[in-house]
């Protein structure tokens, strides 16, 4: 089968699929949720997980290329969320896990800027690029360092989080410089990316925040009171830096995706 036929007939299915699982009244819901102008199909995440590890066995991509042709097909023409969810796990897919280096960076870019919301951005920072950036900082590093200071909100973020998983390996000079530019952002995502990376750095070396606050000789200034961001309630960061639309939303964003998102990979 040529490679524009594998692309064809797997965003087919996928799109055939998810339209079958779909819940209506949970779309309305999800949609509500998330703030989202794309429609949602009402599709939970095991699900869309299940029907994509099917789809991505019957329709095999030949090369690197157009398994991105692929990806990118998927993302740029989705017309619903979970359609973007079934991009992301094709990024993930077992039988391209040789693709994924620091020259596939430049897809997780493209669809982290375009997505532009925590559901995606998370999910790729932590589970595409953090990886990535542990098997060749070389490459990663310079790159989360220049996205740490752009004017692109979701860029930011993922420099701050790209390391949640690392545990251990944690860089913590290259955390330090992508938290500097931004411990005075009061943008309610950038507030957030830090304090989670913060938490997770200590909770694994310890000496993370001592580390950090050593170099920078900085506090939090989310807070009036000066804590550090580690300590940062949520109630505190989301009283003082989110707006009130998000103020309402229930729950940590980003510990709600997380559970969600959890069995998409293959």
């Amino acid at each position: 089968m040529e490679p524009r036929e594998v692309t064809e007939q797997l965003l087919s299915a996928v799109r055939t699929r998810l339209a079958a699982a779909g819940d209506p009244e949970r779309a309305a819901g999800e949609q509500r949720y998330m703030k989202s102008e794309m429609l949602c199909l009402g599709v939970r995440m095991p699900v869309i997980a299940r029907l994509c590890r099917d789809v991505f066995a019957e329709y095999v991509f030949p090369d690197r290329a157009s398994w991105e042709t692929g990806v990118r097909t998927l993302w740029d023409e989705a017309a619903f969320r979970e359609e973007r969810y079934a991009a992301i796990a094709l990024t993930g897919y077992r039988a391209y896990a040789s693709y994924q280096d620091s020259a596939t960076v430049a897809l997780y870019e493209h669809m982290i800027v375009s997505g532009a919301w925590w559901d995606y951005v998370d999910d790729l920072a932590i589970r595409r690029v953090g990886p990535i950036l542990r098997s060749d900082p070389a490459a990663v590093a310079a790159m989360l360092r220049n996205w740490s200071t752009d004017d692109d909100v979701w860029r930011r973020r993922t420099s701050i989080i790209a390391q949640v998983k690392s545990a251990i390996d944690t860089d913590l000079d290259l955390l330090n410089d992508c938290l500097a530019p931004n411990l005075g952002d009061r943008e309610f995502f950038v507030a957030k990316a830090i304090g989670w990376a913060l938490r997770s750095a200590p909770r694994r070396t310890r000496t993370g925040y001592a580390a950090i606050s050593a170099t920078t000789d900085r506090r939090c200034r989310v807070c009036p009171d000066a804590k550090p961001p580690s300590t940062c309630s949520r109630g505190q960061i989301r009283s003082r830096v989110a707006p009130a639309s998000v103020q309402k939303a229930p729950g940590s964003l980003s510990n709600r995706y997380r559970i969600r998102s959890a069995s998409l990979d293959s």
